[in-house]
């Protein structure tokens, strides 16, 4: 089995482009996708038709909830803008994606952690906003009730991979379309990819065993920044333009 994760593309048309041309550049047909898929000031609406039309297994992230679960007055500042670019059929086919899934009976898909949509898992923020790695009895424990040998998680946009104590690995691919944020929960932070690529892991099991290689992919990131600039989100275009928060 091999196949290709994708995350938090967060309505970077063009990276999801890229990411999706260098998947297939790679052999592979399959494709999985972590959620968070239109919430930011830049191109929902081209990114969710592409999204839509792809074949692939889907999980709903926190941001996509927002977009279906309250109203645009009660959204914030990166959904309020993708969902006045989406029309019904998108927000229905929102409506349709499921928090969780089962790949191939091997892989347990969820956008956080299996029991939350918000919650990091594999890292942890301390109240002076620094950003750590998670304990390994912490990880350990949200994974006690999922049997399946491989675990995707997304939402942090950091691309790592975790070996369990039993040999299960959970894996965040990274974010393919933000590649810096700010936020304020549980303490404010910002995290950081380091540069503007899109990215994405490809997954696979080679006699018996499992498989992660993280890609880094290029594309006309500059374009992006400079549409999250015209949109207001300063800060966002300075993690599109340079994969730091500035």
């Amino acid at each position: 089995m091999r196949f290709a994760a994708i995350a938090d593309v967060h309505g970077n048309y063009l990276a999801l482009e890229a990411v999706v041309a260098d998947i297939r550049a790679q052999g592979i047909d399959d494709i999985v996708n972590l959620g968070d898929m239109a919430s930011g000031p830049l191109d929902a609406r081209r990114t969710m038709d592409a999204l839509m039309a792809l074949d692939a297994v889907h999980v709903l992230g926190n941001h996509d909830r927002y977009l279906i679960d309250r109203p645009p007055e009660k959204m914030g500042s990166w959904d309020r803008p993708a969902h006045a670019q989406l029309e019904p059929d998108h927000l229905d086919w929102l409506r349709a994606v499921p928090p969780t899934q089962i790949f191939r009976d091997q892989v347990f898909l969820c956008h956080a952690t299996p029991d939350s949509d918000e919650v990091y898992w594999l890292e942890t923020v301390t109240p002076d906003g620094s950003v750590k790695m998670s304990p390994l009895e912490a990880i350990e424990k949200e994974a006690e009730r999922i049997s399946q040998s491989l675990i995707l998680c997304a939402h942090t946009h950091i691309a790592r991979a975790v070996r369990l104590a039993d040999g299960r690995m959970i894996v965040n691919p990274g974010s393919v379309g933000s590649p810096g944020y700010r936020d304020v929960h549980p303490f404010p932070h910002v995290m950081e990819a380091g540069t503007p690529d899109a990215r994405y892991a490809i997954l696979e099991f080679v006699d018996g065993a499992l498989r992660a290689t993280f890609r880094h992919v290029p594309y006309d990131h500059d374009a992006m920044a400079a549409l999250a600039r015209r949109n207001g989100q300063p800060e966002l275009a300075s993690a599109l333009a340079t994969g730091w928060i500035r």
